[in-house]
């Protein structure tokens, strides 16, 4: 490379000194690309009334030498262009400029007035370099929005008609072209971040390239969970944020809307139920915060804490309606069973009893059953709430009871609570376990209430019933206390024709009773009266109604062919006498035995039991009862032969409650209860 030419102030040569004279170059200083084309821009001014008659570019003008012009030079005629005119414009383009082109160059131009010359001093100064410090300006960092302007820079002055080629990230813009050094972008976004670099249009040389940092707020914020697929309790997982955004946004993770964690991930070991719920996470930096969208943590896991509750949670009573709710803590949800010890009942969270009664009694729980596992509920009991009823009084030894033998008798019943049992004797009270034990036996009878049942009409009269006759017809019940109040009711007539346990019927019809006592009433069948008209009364026709008792009455007189009678105890106890008001519930029989019964030299006892519906002695509560009659006799001493000849003297039929009083003769309900004495 020559030597570049100092910068010299050459003294001007003028023939004329005016300050109308000059020369004007746009750079005195020109760096240049080799083989590039090199453009001198260049004014000059003259006196009026001068006419310009050679104008040219010279080079290195000398002290009193005649300077050359550049356009008759072989070097230059061929690569020398004037771009000017002979008015004002004096511009020049030089090609394919070499280092041997470094040099400095002038204008020279000359009027055709004498001493009309003018040399433009100092020149343009022209240097050529092989390459050039091209470099890049930018800010260090701009705000997506924003505009921003990158400048392509040089250490040497570029000629004006330099074609710029710009690159990001070592790529042409689009072959994007300037002819000035300067790049705008406009509104930049954050795609427009990368490194810069610009070069020369022809030339090889880029320059090194600069970062563009475009800042923004977070954008595309979302959660991704690893592993992704089905979450099993007790495993470990990952939950990732994703966030784009500059500078690097801040993480922090919400379950619901309550903080749990920093940092871009979150991690949990051993996963539970208790972790089961919706996370996100929040990007934030200097320009913006934003959550992404929730995420679902579905933690699969077998039942857990089963309980059964109750409803209502109170006292059950027969009767009522009872639901039983099973909860079940589980994932996925799981199917419910339902056992009532080991018997399957029914499925379904909920099971539900309408009119509840004794037999659903019992221990219930529930069985949750999912895919991973199944557990049962504890146990709950139904405890339901009766009445007393199917009580029962039962005699041990159930055999022939002598005098002076061991007695038990077993009180039972079905209760819930239990009931509270009593025995009385009579009417004082002996004992309150449910068994009752005696020794040397004595007679008892132990009875329970019931209302009226097996209730029946017999009629009193013989032959048969003529007009202006009467008929009379007995009502007689199976209860306890006995029932006192009676009434008759003609069939096809609402109101009642009579009251009383006796009735006397004086027209042909069909007639029926109602018993009463403080527990309730039963009606009778119907039986049929028929009154004849005429003189003939030999005959009496009683038809008992469809489906009623036929009772024939046999009263059955023995001659007593001896003086001496002996009448056998009717061991029937008047109505009035064993029950007197509706509170006494037990009749006792314990007078020692009379002269008569000594006579009999056979011990005997004899056991009644009957099943009645009532209500028990402490107790309003309908109940199934019981009563036994334990009878004792003494022996008696051997009769003597005269006695051997006595007849019976009555028959007995014995109907504990309500029997028939108006003879000798009694009803019974129950044949097996049929006893009598023997004379």
């Amino acid at each position: 490379m020559a030597p570049r030419l100092p910068l010299i102030f050459l003294l001007m040569i003028h023939r004329v000194s005016s300050a109308d004279w000059g020369v004007s170059y746009s750079h005195l200083h020109i760096c240049a690309l080799k083989d590039s084309s090199v453009i001198m821009n260049c004014t000059y001014t003259y006196p009026t009334g001068h006419q310009i008659k050679k104008v040219f570019w010279t080079k290195n003008p000398a002290k009193d030498v005649e300077p050359p012009d550049l356009s008759e030079d072989p070097k230059y005629n061929q690569r020398l262009q004037y771009l000017g005119d002979k008015q004002q414009n004096c511009t020049i383009r030089l090609r394919h400029v070499t280092q041997k082109d470094e040099h400095m160059y002038c204008f020279r131009f000359t009027t055709n007035k004498p001493g009309g010359t003018w040399l433009g001093h100092p020149g343009v100064i022209l240097t050529v370099t092989d390459d050039t410090d091209l470099q890049v300006e930018s800010p260090e960092r701009v705000t997506e929005g924003d505009s921003v302007r990158l400048t392509c820079k040089s250490s040497c002055t570029l000629t004006d008609r330099a074609t710029f080629i710009w690159y990001r990230n070592s790529q042409p813009l689009t072959e994007r072209r300037d002819t000035n050094n300067e790049l705008l972008l406009q509104s930049v976004r954050r795609e427009d971040a990368g490194r810069y670099s610009c070069a020369l249009h022809g030339h090889t040389y880029i320059s090194p390239a600069v970062h563009l940092n475009v800042t923004y707020a977070p954008k595309n914020v979302s959660v991704s969970i690893s592993p992704s697929a089905e979450i099993l309790e007790g495993v470990s997982m990952t939950l990732i944020c994703s966030s784009d955004s500059n500078p690097p946004s801040e993480i922090s993770w919400y379950k619901g809307g309550t903080f749990v964690g920093s940092g871009r991930i979150y991690s949990i070991s051993k996963i539970s139920s208790d972790h089961s719920g919706e996370y996100k996470c929040k990007s934030r930096n200097e320009h913006a915060q934003k959550f992404s969208d929730a995420v679902n943590l579905n933690v699969m896991y077998a039942p857990k804490t089963v309980s059964v509750s109750i409803s209502p949670s109170g006292e059950i009573v027969e009767g009522d309606s009872v639901t039983l709710n099973c909860s079940s803590d589980s994932n996925p949800p799981a199917e419910i069973s339902w056992f009532k010890g080991g018997t399957f009942v029914g499925s379904g969270r909920i099971y539900s009893i309408s009119n509840i009664s004794s037999d659903h009694s019992g221990e219930y729980k529930c069985k949750s059953i999912n895919t991973y596992g199944k557990k049962y509920s504890d146990t709950v009991t139904l405890n339901i709430i009766h009445p007393t009823r199917s009580i029962s009084v039962s005699i041990s030894p159930s055999g022939e009871i002598v005098e002076g033998d061991s007695v038990t008798l077993n009180c039972s019943s079905d209760s819930n609570p239990p009931a509270n049992i009593s025995w009385f004797k009579g009417k004082t009270f002996v004992g309150s376990e449910r068994i009752y034990s005696i020794s040397k036996t004595a007679l008892i009878t132990v009875e329970n209430t019931n209302p009226p049942r097996s209730v029946s009409v017999s009629i009193f009269q013989s032959g048969l019933i003529w007009k202006g006759d009467s008929v009379t017809l007995i009502c007689s019940s199976d209860s306890n206390p006995p029932a006192l109040n009676f009434s008759w009711f003609k069939e096809n007539q609402s109101s009642s024709v009579g009251s009383g346990q006796s009735f006397s019927a004086l027209q042909s019809g069909r007639f029926y009773c109602e018993a009463h006592n403080q527990h309730g009433s039963q009606r009778s069948d119907a039986v049929t009266v028929t009154v004849h008209h005429g003189a003939a009364r030999n005959v009496i026709v009683i038809t008992a109604a469809s489906g009623g008792v036929f009772i024939i009455i046999i009263i059955i007189w023995f001659l007593i062919r001896k003086q001496r009678i002996v009448k056998t105890e009717d061991l029937t106890i008047p109505q009035n006498d064993l029950y007197s008001d509706a509170s006494q519930r037990v009749s006792v029989h314990d007078e020692p035995p009379s002269e008569a019964d000594k006579v009999n030299d056979t011990p005997y006892a004899s056991v009644h039991v009957s099943r009645f519906r009532g209500k028990t002695l402490e107790s309003n509560d309908t109940e199934e009862i019981q009563y036994a009659t334990v009878q004792y006799q003494q022996k008696k001493e051997t009769n003597k032969p005269e006695d051997i000849e006595c007849q019976y003297e009555d028959i007995s039929v014995h109907q504990p409650d309500a029997a028939v009083r108006q003879s000798n003769v009694h009803i019974v309900e129950d044949v097996s209860v049929i006893y009598s004495s023997v004379k």
